[in-house]
This record gives C-alpha cells, structure tokens and sequence, in this order.
C-alpha cells in the first residue's frame, strides 16, 4: 500500500506521488479545510486525502478496516450503550459520565488505586484553579498560554484597575499543585522517594473543529502522579513508572505496543533548561528503556515536554491503529533554582535538589476509555462491564427464584439485573446479547426445584447448568484474573492517532 496525503496547499504533491510509482487503484478518503501555510488569517484551501494500493485486494482490505473503524466508533456506541453525552448547554468538549460510564471509569480508578496503595503512593487533593503565578513560575503559561482558557481576572471585583488584582486559571496541568505539596514542609533525604497520587481534573482549550467525542476534550481527569526523588532513586524509579503501565495495560489486554523516547530538538527554543542537564536526563530514560528491553525505544527529537524527556507508550489497538496512552517523564527543571527550587535535606545535612518524574499510566480517563470502547467495540471484559450478569427467566412462573439468584450474585459483589418480563426467552437473550452482556444466567422452574442455573456465555453461548455456586466461582475467578478473552488480530499498523502527552 502507498498512502500520499494530496494537498492543494502543495501543488507538488499529487505529481510527486504519481512519479513514485504506477498507482492500479485509487479511494478518495477524506476532504478537510486547511489554511494557506497553516496561517488562520490566510486563505482556507480544500484538502483531499487519498490512500493508493497496488491491488483490489489491498484495496478490498483497507476498506474493511474503515468499515470496522466505523462500527467501534466510540461516539456512535457511548450513545448506544449510554455510557456518555455531551450537552450544548454544559459546553463542548465537557464530558457527561452516564451511570454506566460511570462504573467503568469508577471500577477502573478503583484498580489503579489498589496499585498505586501497593506499590507507595499518597493520594492528595488539589483545587480545579490556580493563580496564574503559580504557572508563571513553572513556564505552562507563558509556553501554552494559547491552549488554556483565558485567565479569570478578579480586578474589577477587587476594585483594581484590569490586570492588577488577583489573577486564576482553571488548572491546565496538576504538577504545580504537587509541586506545592512537596514544599509545604521540609524533607529529607530519609523521606524520598515522596509519591503524590491525584485523579485531577484539568482543562484545556481546544479548537471546537479539534473536539471529537472523548479523545479530544476541553476538561479531563488524569490518572496523575509526581515523584520526588534524589538522583541515585531515577533509574528504579522510572523502572517502577514503566512497570505500573505495563501492569495496566496487560490488564486491558493491550499488550501490542512499542514506547517512543521523546528526546528535545535541539534546535528549538521551547525547552527550558541548560544542554547539560538535557543530556543527563535524557541518558537516564534511554538506559532505564534498555535494560528493560521495551520494545520500539527509539529517540524522537521534538517530542520532549518543553521541561524534560518523557517516555511515551503507543498502543496499536485491535485493528490497527495507534494511540499514545501511558507516558513517564524526568523532570530537572521545575525542581531548579529559576523554577520552584525545591529541596531536601542530604545525609551531609546539607540542602540538595530533588528529581522529578511525572507519570500517568492510562493519560486521562477520558481519552483512556474513549479508545477501550472503540477497542473492545462496547463489549467489555467482565471485570470491567457496567453490567456483568443479567438473569433471565424462562417464565414468569420462575420469577421468584430469579430473584433470589439475582440477590446472591448482588451479595457476591456482581453487578447484575434481572429480566423478569413475560416475553420469549429467545428474545429476552437477543436483547441482553445486543446490549453486550458478558454473562446471562438462565433460570426455570427445572433450575428452582434442582437449586441450579444455566450459564449463557456471550461469547461461548450456552455453557449448560451448574450449581450457583460453581457459576459465582467461576465468574469470581475471571474478574480476579482480570481476563480479557477477545480481541481480534492484525497484521497492519493504521496512522497514529496519539495526542501530547504533557503536563
């Protein structure tokens, strides 16, 4: 397959790929607007994107893929499976969490939570605005001032002229906060590492034409964390940040990944901080990165945080295609002396600077489950469905004892519904099979006078009947083991679909 992106802007491009090659098959893709030299107060020009293929086949199989990509749309099954709105009135971008949303961006919190108790972190709180010095400071406003919202200036209720009174933005990153924490007593060296844990929430302006669904938003929760640790602690550190990230994502059965190391252009004038300490930073990670033998860990200049190099995890979801997700950063700048000149007490009792590290193993729980639903297609694993078991009566004769079966797997901890309705039982089954139940336990009144159930599979379909409890055991045992038992395989990888990562 060739893919060219022909653009109008670029007169050269449709001869260029003509000249490459002798083109059997051509599909017009997409047509989007673009502005004459990527300037907004220049003309808008057409934009056509076309994909090539040597043969019908390559052509045949690219088509499929769109038409997948389609059906796990994740705006198109968060209405269908009420997981997710956005309301004009609220604003766009904003997400709405529906109930059952609610359970899996909940249920997923509540395990990172449990890794991040085992393995040393505190969790803090911190307040949704900041005054606007405190990102002065860090340099997030003067570097990304226009991709935050405009500042919340209180000068006229402060009866001060426009610009002198107190000044707040909503949050565009947490580590300011952290970073607050960190200084709010003296530390020393016995108390490093220091681990702060927050589910933050922070916003970002986007573009309204840049807004789609849950991966690009104007307000998110991020799964955030902030170490605080001396230079000797980096390396196992990092090593720990990366381990936690493989955790997670083994758990969601995204194993299919490669990191990218995303190193400073040194051309560039973005990246605060002297060469030196670039260098160190980035010999760090790329070492950490090589001893764990992680798969991809090539250098990529430009994509460091203006502050320091990061690790970044792109995952290829089930048909395809990449997302950036989890990422690790090493931070020697905020700590410096020009920025918040944090410190702690060395065993020469002497004051020394601390090394950051920001990480966030899902990125945010917006863009995180935005892409678990395109990549499951709205079928989740069991452990993570907003609803795991429906019982379903053959009768209504059998209602009683459905009930009872519906009260003994709400007491096991499930969360489970029950279909009691006087309809067919075949289409009582189609129904739970389309709302993508994983598991359908099937009573009658042979199961109420035997004390049994009948376990229907959404996968496997009818497993037959077994006693409730060896029915509770084994769905026990399958969210304990945090099973994920389909996904599908491919052999292509699709264009990047990541998003910065930065804090």
């Amino acid at each position: 397959m060739l893919a060219h992106p022909l653009d109008l802007a670029d007169p050269h491009a449709a001869a260029v790929a003509a000249e490459e090659t002798e083109l059997l098959e051509v599909i017009y893709v997409e047509v989007a607007g673009a502005y004459w030299k990527g300037d907004s107060d220049n003309a808008q020009l057409q934009r056509l994107y076309a994909t090539a293929f040597f043969t019908q086949e390559e052509l045949d199989e690219h088509m499929k893929k769109i038409e997948e990509a389609k059906r796990r749309d994740h705006r198109v099954l968060g209405k269908q499976l009420e997981l997710f709105t956005v309301s004009p009135l609220v604003g766009s971008g904003l997400i709405l969490w529906l109930p059952k949303g609610a359970v899996i961006r909940q249920t997923l919190e509540d395990y990172l939570k449990s890794e991040l108790r085992r393995r040393g972190y505190d969790a803090v709180y911190t307040p949704n605005i900041g005054r606007i010095e405190l990102y002065q400071i860090s340099g997030h406003f003067p570097y990304y001032s226009e991709s935050q919202f405009p500042p919340i200036d209180l000068s006229e209720r402060e009866g001060e002229q426009a610009g002198e009174g107190e000044r707040y933005l909503l949050k565009p990153m947490n580590c300011p906060h952290h970073i607050m924490i960190y200084k709010s007593k003296p530390r020393s060296y016995r108390d490093l590492p220091v681990r702060l844990a927050e589910f933050g929430t922070v916003y970002r302006y986007e573009q309204s034409g840049e807004l789609s669904g849950m991966t690009r938003v104007r307000g998110f929760t991020q799964d955030d964390a902030h170490i605080f640790c001396t230079e000797e602690q980096v390396a196992d550190e990092v090593r720990g940040c990366l381990e936690m990230t493989q955790t997670v994502l083994k758990s969601l059965g995204m194993e299919n990944y490669r990191v990218r190391l995303g190193f400073r252009d040194p051309s560039s004038d973005k990246y605060v901080g002297s060469s030196e300490v670039w260098d160190r930073a980035e010999a760090a990670i790329q070492q950490v990165a090589e001893e764990m033998n992680l798969p991809g860990r090539e250098p990529e200049p430009g994509e460091a945080a203006f502050y320091g190099p990061k690790i970044d995890f792109v995952v290829t979801d089930c048909i395809g295609r990449e997302w950036q997700l989890g990422t690790v950063q090493l931070d020697y700048n905020l700590p410096s002396t020009e920025r918040f000149a944090l410190e702690y007490i060395g065993a020469d009792n002497q004051p020394h600077r601390p090394v950051m590290i920001h990480r966030a193993p899902l990125g945010s729980m917006e863009r995180f489950v935005g892409v678990l639903i395109e990549h499951f297609a709205g079928a989740f694993p069991l452990w993570l469905a907003p609803e795991q078991v429906r019982v379903v009566t053959v009768s209504e004769k059998s209602e009683a004892y459905g009930q009872e079966i519906e009260k003994q797997f709400r007491s096991a901890g499930f969360r489970v519904t029950g279909d009691y309705r006087g309809q067919k039982l075949g289409a009582k089954i189609r129904e739970a099979q389309l709302e993508l139940i994983p598991y359908m336990v099937v009573v009658g009144e042979k199961d109420a006078q035997e004390k049994t159930v009948t376990l229907r599979d959404r996968i496997d379909g009818d497993l037959g009947a077994m006693p409730t409890e060896r029915a509770l055991a084994r769905l026990r045992q399958e969210i304990e083991e945090k099973t994920v038992r389909q996904t599908a395989e491919v052999s292509q990888v699709a264009v990047d679909r990541g998003a910065k990562n930065e804090y």
